[in-house]
């Protein structure tokens, strides 16, 4: 077995971090019209919509596109192909899309290296692949920022403040962890999403005449 490499982990973190030029806090994951329409406006309310999309939409199927691209046999171009087809909104492609290409381009410049455009699960899936972390670490650390960005979308537009924002973020580390745990050994057939309100505020969303997010 190879030894381990002590710098797998601060990579990881580095290229999911705020810091990292992804854009990700430009999308809110249609939070920004819930807040509007009054669906979402308090931490209660708040925390259970971020369970719900980390549980049932693109949370649990970004984890599950991640965990089968981190497989050495898993043909990275043909997921790509299948992220794109799971966005259920003009809006949700746009954020994967734009995301994965700004994750790439980012990448690319910092390590010298040519890469694809790719939705962003598939995108990081192909950086992580290489670093020698369990892929359900991998995989949690991915939902992490996911649910950080969409945090701090919270604490800015609905608005939270930043200690409510911060428990919202930590009551949900238990359920990352075990989605991350299933996501790493799932198969594709095991795909599904079941939030519609979500994903219809996502096509709402596109005819907002003032809009502070993209998503």
């Amino acid at each position: 077995m190879a030894d381990s490499d002590p710098t797998a982990l601060l990579r990881l973190v580095q290229w999911l971090s705020p810091a990292f030029p992804t854009g990700a806090f430009a999308y809110s994951h249609g939070l920004e019209l819930a807040v509007s329409v009054g669906e979402v406006r308090d931490e209660a309310s708040f925390a259970e919509w971020l369970h719900d999309i980390l549980s049932y939409g693109a949370g649990w199927n970004d984890a599950v596109l991640m965990g089968r691209g981190l497989r050495g046999d898993t043909d990275l171009e043909g997921l790509a192909d299948l992220a794109r087809a799971l966005a259920p909104s003009a809006e949700r492609l746009r954020e994967t899309e734009e995301q994965g290409a700004a994750f790439a381009r980012a990448r690319s410049e910092v390590e010298r290296i040519a890469l694809p455009v790719e939705p962003l699960p598939v995108s990081v899936a192909r950086a992580a692949r290489e670093l020698q972390i369990a892929n359900e670490e991998k995989i949690a650390v991915f939902l992490h920022s996911f649910a950080s960005n969409l945090v701090s979308a919270g604490v800015r537009f609905i608005p939270l403040g930043q200690s409510a924002g911060q428990r919202v973020l930590a009551r949900h580390h238990v359920l990352i962890a075990q989605l991350a745990q299933r996501a790493a050994e799932a198969g594709l057939d095991e795909l599904a999403s079941a939030v519609f309100r979500a994903d219809l505020q996502s096509m709402q969303h596109e005819q907002l005449d003032v809009r502070i997010f993209k998503t």
